[in-house]
């Protein structure tokens, strides 16, 4: 989990930057103050050109920022309270998911989703976002909790995948992932999905089969990660730039292809530089789409989510 380059290089500069503003400061150099306004103004302008108009795989690089915002993060400035809830009832407790109950907007809801942790102890806690069978029978537990008591379900989507290991495997991990799809395509409540860094192959559309899909703005949304997309298709690992631009799983992407809903905007740089920033953005489109959604005729809402899926991809026929 690597800064990226440039955004090193940014810090590094503003640093040396000010450190000079101050020393004219002190000095009462008002030359090398307006010299120094310049360079703040052209490394601004460059800091924009670079973001603005960097390749997919820089997107890759910035979804997987160890300073990223995550789910409890978000939690913690958009909601009112959360009571977790765990375990599947049948194994154990997953903590790559997190779940349950929260208020939003004064409504309650059922809170679900992955979160990766921060620093190398929780990160091998939470197997870093990556669930586990169990991961997902506790989600469609808590879902048919959530549909119980006419609770709107809102998930949250930051991983590389669901875990790959042969006890995962042993234990029915693509039941468990097939489960929560079929689970939330019928689920009879409204459903928001959100996908905040990472949302990597089947792992994360278990959580994704919603009435509503939203994209942060530095985040990716695909059926395999650079990497493996890179291994599969070049046997090489080291294609993953070239891989990134094929699979074309950015926000704008998605939305280009009808895959989501909407793109929340992210401070410049990534949501890693303002928390705060990126939560009062997602809190904004959130509110908006959730207030559609819950307004809805319940019969109406299931057609259009079965639809929504049903008309994802091209088909041509000779």
């Amino acid at each position: 989990m690597n800064e990226v380059k440039f955004d090193r290089s940014i810090r590094e500069l503003t640093r040396k930057i000010n450190e000079v503003k101050e020393t004219a400061d002190n000095l009462d150099g008002s030359k090398i103050s307006g010299n120094v306004h310049d360079l703040q103004e052209k490394a601004k302008r460059l800091e924009e050109d670079y973001y603005l108009k960097g390749d997919r795989w820089m997107k890759v690089e910035i979804s997987r920022h160890e300073k990223r915002p995550q789910m409890l993060d978000y939690i913690s400035h958009i909601f009112d309270g959360f009571l977790e809830l765990k375990g599947d009832r049948a194994y154990s407790d997953d903590r790559a998911v997190i779940g349950g109950l929260s208020k939003f907007e004064g409504i309650g809801v059922m809170l679900i989703g992955n979160h990766k942790g921060r620093g190398l102890k929780e990160r091998l806690e939470r197997n870093f976002g990556m669930p586990h069978p169990e991961g997902y029978r506790k989600a469609i537990r808590l879902m048919r909790l959530a549909e119980r008591f006419g609770l709107p379900l809102i998930t949250m989507i930051d991983t590389p995948g669901a875990y790959p290991g042969v006890e995962a495997e042993k234990r029915g991990q693509s039941e468990a992932i097939a489960s929560c799809m079929y689970t939330m395509m019928r689920l009879k409540v409204p459903i928001i999905s959100v996908v905040l860094g990472e949302g990597g192959s089947g792992g994360a559309l278990a959580l994704g089969i919603s009435d509503r899909v939203l994209v942060m703005e530095n985040a990716n949304y695909s059926v395999v990660s650079p990497e493996a997309c890179a291994s599969i298709l070049w046997k090489d690992r080291k294609m993953k730039r070239k891989a990134a631009e094929a699979l074309k799983s950015t926000a704008k992407d998605n939305l280009e292809n009808w895959l989501i809903d909407d793109i929340v905007t992210e401070p410049l740089g990534g949501a890693h530089r303002s928390h705060k920033e990126a939560a009062d953005a997602l809190y904004g489109v959130l509110k908006k789409h959730f207030a559609e959604i819950i307004a809805m005729d319940l019969h109406e809402l299931l057609e259009q989510r079965y639809g929504r899926f049903r008309a994802i991809g091209v088909f041509t026929s000779k």
